[in-house]
């Protein structure tokens, strides 16, 4: 048994590089998981600092001086942090508020509708069952306006830590920018100099992580606004909360636009019933999904994305279970660095070939 062990370390861990990169993952997955909380403000700047350094690489191609872009970049994401604070925000809350303030009236209509099925369709659906549906849909729409209202009181953030991270995310971000030569520098320093596995690996994920915060973040924009126009355009309600919901839900692959198509299928029904309104609504709602999984995923992502869609839900599964939405958000990324390590891992059978031909 010691001989077999023997072998595979001497088979996977020969090389003094493959011991420095995985005490580099056993570190940075103990410091995520132990202080992922307290490194919220940090996580986020650098999630901002990957989406913004596009933009400070074009504006040095127009021969920009390289603090000249940092500071346009940084002054162009405290204005959209400032407007989607005035004006999102506030009627996105506005609107979860009337949801909860009229969830009565939505269970009398949800009771009503229901009442109806057995008439339609005697022979599937009985009214013991509608009883049954209809407590169920009491609890869990009574049950969810006690978690809004209880989330606002204990979750949300005092005040003044929200304005403190409203202030450090932008100055991180500011400073991950203009110093990131010298803070990679920094952190090579304490590296080996010859480290050609550990170059390609992030050299890859670096290419990986920019394009999959950018191609997210104009995705849950092109989304969430054509869910808005569509909504807003038909009158249903809560237009922009649902829009809102609509482009987070593009975060969580495939699981997510199923989880989001609920509400609104709710909310359309309770409004209009099966009347041309929702047949309309949805229709083009399903359209829009559609072009997200089919044009605009690989317009945005390309090849950069190689996964296989198992290996997907694994990723959200385990790391949004260690890490919440961070690790949702992160699964993806996470998945293809992993791919990526074990693809570039040094093994002594990779070196045989140049061995025999020596």
């Amino acid at each position: 048994m010691l001989n077999v062990l023997k072998k595979w370390y001497d088979r996977n861990f020969h090389d003094e590089e493959a011991i420095i990169l995985l005490l580099i993952l056993i570190v940075s997955a103990a410091i995520i998981i132990g202080f992922g909380g307290i490194l919220t403000p940090v996580i986020a700047a650098l999630v901002l600092a990957f989406l913004l350094q596009g933009i400070v690489a074009q504006l040095e191609a127009l021969r920009l001086p390289h603090l000249a872009a940092v500071s346009l970049s940084s002054a162009i994401l405290v204005v959209s942090l400032v407007v989607g604070f005035i004006v999102l925000m506030p009627l996105a809350l506005d609107q979860l508020s009337n949801l909860v303030q009229e969830l009565p009236s939505l269970l009398v209509l949800i009771q009503e509708r229901l009442s109806l099925l057995p008439e339609l369709y005697p022979t599937f659906i009985s009214q013991a069952q509608v009883q049954e549906w209809t407590d169920m849909l009491n609890r869990e729409l009574g049950g969810f306006g006690q978690s809004v209202l209880s989330f606002s009181v204990s979750k949300i953030p005092n005040l003044f830590s929200f304005i403190i991270y409203l202030i450090l995310v932008p100055v991180l971000v500011f400073f991950f920018l203009k110093d990131k030569t010298l803070l990679l520098n920094w952190f090579g320093g304490m590296l080996p100099n010859e480290r050609p596995l550990l170059t390609r690996i992030w050299i890859e994920m670096n290419d990986q992580m920019a394009n999959y915060v950018r191609g997210k973040a104009i995705e849950m924009f092109i989304i969430g606004v054509a869910s808005y126009i569509v909504f807003a355009w038909f009158g249903l309600n809560y237009a922009a909360l649902l829009a809102i919901l609509v482009g987070v839900s593009v975060i969580i692959p495939y699981i997510g636009a199923f989880i989001v198509t609920l509400p609104v299928l709710l909310v359309a029904f309770l409004q209009w019933g099966w009347g041309a309104d929702f047949i309309w609504v949805m229709a083009v709602y399903f359209v829009i999904q559609g072009l997200d999984g089919n044009a605009l995923v690989p317009l945005l992502f390309s090849e950069a994305v190689n996964l296989h869609p198992v290996a997907i839900l694994l990723a959200i599964l385990f790391f949004g279970g260690i890490w919440g939405l961070w690790g949702v958000f992160f699964a993806i990324p996470l998945a293809t660095l992993i791919k990526a390590v074990l693809n570039a891992w040094p093994n002594i059978r990779d070196e045989l070939p140049s061995t025999v031909d020596s």
